[in-house]
């Protein structure tokens, strides 16, 4: 209003009260008020017929009206316009009555001042304009509503209606107005709404619920919204609500659910087979992976959605694929076996069948393949070829044996005698009769090799001290070795005692040694060493093969060349060899692992190109003998401290994490180098010790430790790996980590090695 002047409508009969009204306005200098005094409503009735006033002043008592009427009848002429009630102090009761029939304020003559009658119009303009503004929006609003379909009403504490507006349930405004919920709806329904409703009032805030009602056996459903209705402050004097029938989308929503129920009970079908069935489009876009799919492949069926199954299951494009796209599409069919890929790299062979699904129309739209695992069927058959081969090696040697040992026999003798009988003959004679002798013993060897792992392997079987073999084989070994090679023993004078066959043990280990000799030709170092070990569950859990109770261990290892990670399962497979044609079998070390596996023991090897290979061959100590027991020897508990374990084989992660919480310790994983940093990087001050294979993806296990000891030169770290060789552990205790364990361990050797750098 500043700035603005005020046009004011003045109604009073009173000449000295106009005056004492002009004389006050004139002493306010904020503002200008253009005053129009009129002694008759009739006059200002003209007035207001013609002109447009900011407010009217009007006084109660005039010639042609009296009381509360006069505001009345002037409220109707000019309802745009803000009224202020001029009044005695007699009847200010008169002024709130008006007040309350529309008035905007009123002011008690011999109270007025310029300042407060200005202030009174500007309030009272104000507030006719914020009326006007809300009439509206009401308006607008009942428009709104009009077109709506929406039950809009207010009720109060009691909840009882007070107002309504687009009334529901077949019921007219008149019908529900001051009614309560129970008396217009059945008591079950009103009883839900009411719960609602009193939620509201109690806790101030607002909710939207969907509820149904039943009248006249219809039940229709709706979706309300209860909001706090409040007063001036702020009090929750009762509930705003808004309801829309939403029974025609609860019936499409209930037919919609029936048809997901009858696609999820067909899908549910296609889930409990355990073949792997996939539905891609035409452009090879997979759009259906079933959970054997999933359990198949190991891709989710969330991320196998949409992506071309070629990049997904396949390592490149093949011919072979093509060809059977072809096919199906041409055929309608296609079935063959196929080698794919799961998530994690991993090959299997399946046995797949393709199938062209079509349309309504019969054009093609997309490809059914159910695939089947026959990975283990086919190793399956491999064994039983091989056994079947070796069967018939063993049928032909057996034959073939006893003349081929005659016909050897005379040519050996004849070749250990042929230099008596001739002393004086050349050196290039005698060189001859070597050779001729040497390959007369490999053929001799090579029968009985062959005999030995065809038959099977039996024996004598008597209790031994395997000390003693062990040193007549290195003082063997150091003879006839080449001086390049430094051979080492390590065996304690308590070694436990085993049974079997010295003969056969003996070839064992000579086999070994003589694969390390041809590993290390150019030179390097092989050791001979053996130990007491005490296997439990922890330790037979790393190694399937091995039972829980007491054995010995004997390692072979070689400084040499080691054995490439794509050959390391196969070494034990008869006839494999990596040796030049002449210069091997490959029966060695199926011979070990027969003749071993006869004992009831295992064998592992642990290899790194360029950093050497370690066997290690477990034979159980004899029944009865005197060892110590698990319960024997206590575990070392630990007293809640944090260990990071840092493996990348989930196998031992899980074992070692279950063997330490079990001992009251607190694990957290990693399964390569990276992750091992950012983890302790995060976990600093919780971290206790470390744990960590020195063999590790991404990162190696020795780079990590130094850059572990970086950020903490204090960090407490425990090496780990299956290949204990000598430039491993100089590496180690070169960057001054001196625990060293060695897998796989036990629960005792893994605690006590905690005790040792946490002490």
């Amino acid at each position: 209003m500043a700035g603005k002047n005020i046009k004011v409508l003045l109604v009073e009969d009173n000449p000295g009260d106009v005056f004492l009204l002009q004389e006050f306005l004139k002493e306010v200098t904020t503002v200008v008020v253009d005053l129009m005094p009129v002694v008759r409503l009739s006059e200002a009735f003209d007035y207001l017929a013609k002109e447009i006033f900011d407010v009217i002043l009007l006084d109660l008592s005039l010639p042609d009206g009296q009381g509360l009427e006069t505001f009345v009848i002037t409220h109707n002429h000019a309802k745009a316009t803000p009224i202020i009630v001029l009044t005695g102090i007699d009847d200010e009761t008169l002024a709130i009555r008006a007040m309350q029939q529309g008035a905007q304020d009123y002011l008690l003559k011999g109270q007025v001042t310029g300042d407060l009658l200005v202030r009174s119009m500007r309030y009272a303009i104000e507030r006719q304009r914020a009326d006007n503004a809300l009439r509206q929006s009401e308006e607008r609003f009942r428009v709104a509503l009009k077109n709506s379909p929406i039950f809009v009403y207010n009720q109060d504490r009691e909840l009882r209606y007070t107002w309504v507006y687009n009334p529901s349930y077949g019921l007219t405004v008149e019908e529900i107005l001051g009614k309560q919920d129970l008396d217009i709806i059945p008591a079950e329904d009103a009883q839900r709404l009411i719960t609602i409703k009193r939620g509201v009032l109690t806790t101030g805030i607002g909710t939207r619920e969907e509820v149904s009602i039943t009248i006249k056996d219809t039940t229709r459903y709706y979706d309300l919204t209860v909001e706090p209705l409040r007063n001036e402050l702020q009090e929750v004097v009762g509930v705003t609500c808004a309801s829309i029938d939403i029974s025609e989308q609860q019936a499409a929503l209930r037919d919609r659910k029936l048809a997901q129920e009858k696609i999820r009970e067909q899908a549910a079908l296609l889930d409990v087979t355990t073949d792997a069935i996939c539905v891609r489009d035409l452009n090879n876009q997979i759009i259906f992976w079933n959970k054997g799919a999933e359990t198949l492949f190991g891709w989710r069926a969330t991320e196998a959605w949409g992506k071309n199954a070629s990049e997904l299951l396949f390592d490149e494009p093949s011919p072979e694929i093509e060809a059977a796209l072809l096919q199906v599409i041409s055929k309608g069919k296609w079935q063959g076996e196929l080698t794919k890929l799961t998530k994690t790299d991993e090959e299997i062979l399946v046995a797949s069948r393709w199938s062209l699904v079509c349309d309504e129309q019969g054009k093609p739209k997309s490809i059914l393949t159910v695939d089947t695992d026959i990975t283990e069927k086919k190793l399956l058959e491999a064994q039983l070829f091989r056994a079947q081969r070796l069967e018939s090696i063993g049928t032909l040697a057996s034959g073939i044996a006893h003349d081929l040992n005659n016909i050897l026999t005379p040519i050996l003798a004849g070749a250990q005698l042929l230099p008596l009988k001739f002393p004086n003959a050349d050196e290039r004679t005698h060189h001859l009769l070597e050779i001729l002798e040497i390959n007369a013993r490999r053929g001799a060897d090579l029968v009985k090799q062959v005999l030995s792992f065809a038959r099977g392997v039996e024996g004598k079987r008597i209790t031994l001290q395997l000390r003693h073999l062990i040193v007549e084989l290195a003082k063997i070994l150091k003879e006839t070795f080449p001086k390049s090679i430094e051979v080492s023993t390590d065996v304690p004078q308590d070694l436990w005692m085993v049974s079997g066959d010295s003969t056969q043990l003996h070839q064992v280990l000579m086999n070994l040694c003589v694969n390390a000799r041809d590993a290390i030709a150019n030179g390097g170092s092989l050791s001979i060493s053996a130990e007491n070990l005490l296997i439990d569950e922890n330790y037979a859990r790393m190694n399937l093969e091995a039972k829980e109770g007491p054995y010995i261990v004997i390692t072979v290892f070689d400084t040499g060349v080691g054995i490439p990670r794509e050959i390391l399962d196969r070494i034990f497979e008869p006839f494999f060899t990596t040796k030049d044609v002449g210069k091997g079998t490959g029966l060695g070390l199926s011979t070990v692992l027969g003749i071993i596996k006869s004992h009831g023991g295992f064998v592992t090897v642990y290899s790194e190109p360029g950093s050497g290979t370690s066997f290690k061959v477990y034979l159980p100590t004899v029944e009865g003998m005197e060892t110590l027991s698990l319960e024997d020897l206590p575990p070392q508990t630990g007293h809640g401290e944090l260990i990071l374990v840092v493996d990348d084989e989930a196998a031992i992660q899980e074992i070692t994490r279950t063997s330490l919480e079990a001992h009251n310790y607190k694990t957290i994983i990693a399964s390569d180098g990276i992750e091992a940093i950012a983890l302790y990087a995060q976990n600093r001050d919780k971290i206790s010790a470390v744990l960590m294979d020195i063999m590790l993806p991404s990162l190696d296990g020795l780079t990590a430790i130094r850059t572990l000891q970086k950020i903490n030169p204090k960090v407490r770290i425990i090496a780990s790996s299956g290949l204990m060789s000598d430039n491993k552990l100089n590496a180690v205790a070169a960057i001054g980590v001196n625990t060293f364990l060695s897998k796989p361990y036990t629960v005792n050797e893994l605690l006590l090695s905690l005790q040792k750098v946490l002490s």
